[in-house]
């Protein structure tokens, strides 16, 4: 199971905002025979939406609330009101009773309309009524949000990259069924070969181009290193790769609050890479190290292992890499099948006991049990009859549900 990953920045908020004293009371407003609607947005000093707390409508200078609207995390609020002039006043979530932040004199509403009126706390008039200290923090605060805002133009841009990756692996992983899809059913094995791994290819430049200059940009972010560590061991940049991946996890180790999942992700690489090249104690060494940072995909990793030494032709690490995941997760069927697959490599021909003179396969131990428990998990599955043959050759009987698949006439 993959999953998305994105990186996060946020914009500070003026929590300090100067209090006033209501106002004195104006004249009451007219009888309401229709409404009106209200609409705008809290902005608070720094220029920033200003979420929380309450806006109202008085005739009295603030003393008493006729309408009252909740104003939401965007700043954003409204509602109806009837028709009359009133003035708009903004109160925090914490402003005490009897005062008020800020207000709008002559707010006209009229019956049948949308008003639009927004309360700007950036405006001279209100700076002008804040401390010489709450200018200072505001004048900090603007500077802070300012880089945070040029920070978050920078993680905006490097998160729809990782959309693009996470793409362009989607891709990789389909790259087989495309490229059938391609050249049609009836073309040859070594032409789909070849445009599948054109499209792999094309998919993990893409993606390290992408995270060059994104590592570039940003080169404290783990995530972005871990995926140009996967383009580069998928270009077989080996050596790229395990430097990158080393790098990977020095970074999100060392980091405030380290993400289990991608010094995982970055360990089971880094194995993988070993595993590609020959370096099976290196490889079973990362691939412990990923199961033990993120447990809830140990058992995922180690049979990601299993596969990759099956793929390689290492029958010894294969079958140890299987008996690991087994260990940790005894009913996945394909971990038999795996395991039974680097046993078999030592099969050897000799008599049968019941008939000397037919020659059959002899297993080595555990093979058969193995081949026999992925019978077991998986009667149906998609290797079930490749195996059930094995067991009839080394003339030994198929002790599961399976049941051959009929004979076509």
């Amino acid at each position: 199971m993959k999953r998305t990953f994105s990186i996060c920045l946020g914009v500070l908020a003026f929590s300090i905002l100067p209090l006033m004293a209501q106002q004195a009371p104006a004249p009451a407003a007219p009888a309401a025979e229709a409404v009106g609607k209200v609409q705008g947005q809290v902005i608070n000093p720094t220029g920033n939406p200003q979420g929380g707390g309450t806006v109202s409508l008085s005739t009295d200078g603030g003393t008493t609330d006729k309408f009252a609207f909740p104003v939401a995390k965007d700043g954003t609020f409204g509602g109806d009101a009837a028709p009359g002039s009133y003035l708009m006043v903004y109160r925090a979530a914490d402003t005490p009773k009897g005062q008020m932040v800020d207000s709008v004199k002559g707010v006209k509403v009229v019956s049948g309309q949308t008003l639009t009126q927004n309360i700007d706390m950036s405006r001279q008039e209100f700076i002008d009524t804040m401390t010489p200290e709450q200018k200072k923090q505001l004048e900090e605060l603007k500077s802070k949000n300012s880089e945070a805002l040029k920070a978050n133009q920078v993680i905006n841009h490097l998160n729809a990259d990782l959309k693009v990756v996470a793409q362009d692996r989607l891709d990789i992983d389909a790259a087989a069924k495309t490229s059938v899809s391609t050249l049609g059913a009836g073309a040859s094995k070594a032409d789909i070969d070849a445009k599948t791994n054109e499209i792999k290819t094309a998919k993990y430049t893409d993606i390290e181009s992408l995270m060059t200059q994104d590592t570039a940009a940003k080169p404290d972010e783990a995530l972005l290193w871990s995926n140009l560590g996967f383009a580069q061991a998928g270009l077989k940049k080996y050596d790229d790769a395990i430097a990158t991946y080393k790098k990977t996890i020095d970074l999100e180790t060392n980091s405030k609050k380290p993400r289990p999942e991608v010094i995982g992700i970055a360990d089971a690489g880094l194995g993988e890479v070993y595993a590609r090249t020959g370096k099976v104690a290196d490889a079973n060494a990362a691939y412990d190290a990923s199961a033990k940072a993120d447990p809830s995909r140990a058992s995922m990793q180690l049979r990601n292992e299993a596969v990759i030494f099956m793929q390689q032709n290492n029958a010894d690490a294969q079958v140890a890499a299987a008996n690991e995941a087994i260990a940790v997760d005894p009913n996945q069927a394909i971990l038999y099948y795996i395991k039974g697959q680097g046993l078999i490599q030592k099969a050897t021909m000799g008599p049968d006991p019941t008939n000397p003179k037919v020659q059959i396969m002899i297993l080595p131990p555990d093979c058969l049990a193995a081949y026999q428990k992925y019978l077991d998990l998986a009667p149906t599955g998609p290797y079930a009859a490749e195996v059930a043959s094995i067991l009839q050759q080394a003339g030994q009987k198929v002790s599961s549900s399976y049941k051959a698949p009929p004979t076509k006439k």
